[in-house]
């Protein structure tokens, strides 16, 4: 599903679009590329960016059930046993650095991340957790039991698509994609927030659900059923208009969110662009084994393809549902299933976007939902820890080869430097060339809101 079944409350924001509208939008454009955004963007006010901007897209790696930061980026060798777990610190490229020795390959990479260990909020629970993450602000609850809804604040990922389109973004290529699926703590509950939330459906990303890995991979309704032109395809427009002129007219939200993506899906069939940045089958056979012939490491290569065609973000999200979970059996999970394959698939998109020249104006973010307990727990596990985790930055005009923050001798809590999201948010729109706190948006109540009430964090600007 591109898009949640569960919990919308009908709201569509300021988006308040008619059927007859949408459609003309989508007649108007199906003899060209990008149709679909061009009628809204001609109307939407822009603000330049900033001279600053070094960064034009974001890959956002996200680890779906929190990885534990002191098993990965912040071990505690001096700790007590119960706390510092079975792995050892390793040096890095990077004099005075050091990480697990679990990941030797982003060791020999340091130079190029900013390792933030300081980053802290108040949710324990998954889909508040991975909001708070996304969205930079709490739910209203502390809870996994949530769905995505058209009050929610927006993600990062759908306000740097939003700012795409308010500044002219006409790519036939959505400008924010998921791959494979959604944040989400079960295919149950969708992590609010990261869909259009309250600047309605048509800031809603494209998600995948489909596995980049598989042999059959294509991204479903993308394809045209044979002999179906662009001609023919207007023909059936002017069809569905003349309908939609001689009947009778429905102003309601959800007919105005039925009518944007069918908008938008019609654009994307009349383009015939679209089909091939997802076509992984254009890549060498060695280029795919170096990522790895796995599901995120497929999803890597993907973002990559994606960012090299002109989409500012991509989300990949090392899942499925709460893999890093993990509350039982934590270090052998981490060191046999759940490391290798993000590492290697981490490492080679970082060489291949600097291989390419794309690393200096891509922003790659790696993070989870928050951290995990210093103390280990009877089950050799780590349970959720909010109040002290790491998120790591590379690219972009990001300064490489450094540690911002420190936790305390446990991991427990941060020492000096603490980040909240919002702060790591405003240093990406700020890496982006927009100002977090200049630039707003309106909620479902018509309040303006900035996007991001944290503060950039200089020191990770060049």
């Amino acid at each position: 599903m591109s898009k949640p079944k569960h919990g919308l409350d009908g709201q569509s924001g300021n988006c308040r679009i008619s059927r007859r509208i949408a459609m003309q939008a989508v007649s108007a454009g199906l003899g060209g590329l990008g149709g679909f955004w061009a009628p809204w963007l001609r109307a939407a006010p822009t603000a330049p960016r900033t001279n600053r901007a070094r960064a034009k897209s974001v890959i956002l790696i996200f680890n779906c059930g929190a990885p534990s930061h002191i098993d990965l980026w912040d071990p505690k060798p001096d700790a007590p046993d119960k706390v510092r777990g079975l792995f050892q610190p390793i040096s890095t490229n990077v004099p005075g650095i050091h990480i697990s020795e679990l990941l030797p390959e982003l060791a020999k990479r340091t130079d190029k991340l900013a390792i933030v260990r300081s980053v802290h909020h108040r949710h324990s629970s998954h889909n508040s957790g991975m909001y708070w993450s996304i969205v930079g602000r709490p739910y209203r609850v502390d809870s996994t039991l949530i769905n995505p809804s058209r009050s929610d604040y927006p993600s990062f990922g759908t306000l740097v698509g939003w700012l795409a389109q308010r500044d002219g973004y006409s790519n036939p290529l959505p400008p924010y994609v998921i791959t494979p699926e959604p944040h989400c703590d079960s295919r149950v509950y969708i992590t609010p927030g990261q869909y259009g939330a309250c600047l309605g459906p048509k800031y809603d990303p494209l998600v995948l659900n489909s596995d980049p890995n598989a042999a059959d991979f294509q991204v479903r309704n993308l394809s045209r059923l044979e002999g179906l032109t662009n001609e023919r395809l207007e023909v059936r427009q002017a069809l569905l208009n003349q309908f939609d002129t001689h009947g009778r007219p429905i102003e309601t939200p959800v007919v105005g969110e039925m009518a944007v993506n069918q908008a938008k899906a019609m654009s994307l069939v009349a383009s015939g662009d679209v089909g091939r940045a997802f076509d992984l089958s254009q890549e060498p056979p060695e280029v795919r084994d170096r990522y790895g012939r796995h599901t995120w490491g497929q999803s890597h290569l993907l973002a990559r393809r994606l960012v090299e065609a002109g989409v500012p973000f991509v989300s990949t999200v090392n899942g499925p549902s709460i893999t890093w979970d993990t509350h039982e059996d934590n270090f052998n999970r981490l060191k046999n299933r759940l490391v290798p394959p993000m590492e290697r698939a981490y490492a080679a998109l970082l060489d291949d976007l600097h291989d390419r020249g794309l690393l200096d104006t891509t922003l790659v973010i790696w993070m989870g939902d928050f951290g995990r307990t210093p103390i280990i727990n009877a089950n050799a596990g780590r349970d959720h820890w909010p109040q002290c985790y790491t998120m790591v930055l590379a690219g972009g005009g990001v300064r490489g080869g450094q540690v911002i923050g420190e936790s305390d001798r446990t991991g427990a809590a941060p020492r000096l430097r603490p980040v909240t999201p919002a702060d790591i948010h405003a240093t990406i729109f700020t890496a982006l060339g927009y100002d977090p706190r200049g630039i707003s948006y309106h909620t479902v109540d018509g309040r303006p809101t900035p996007l991001s009430e944290g503060q950039p964090i200089p020191e990770l600007l060049t």
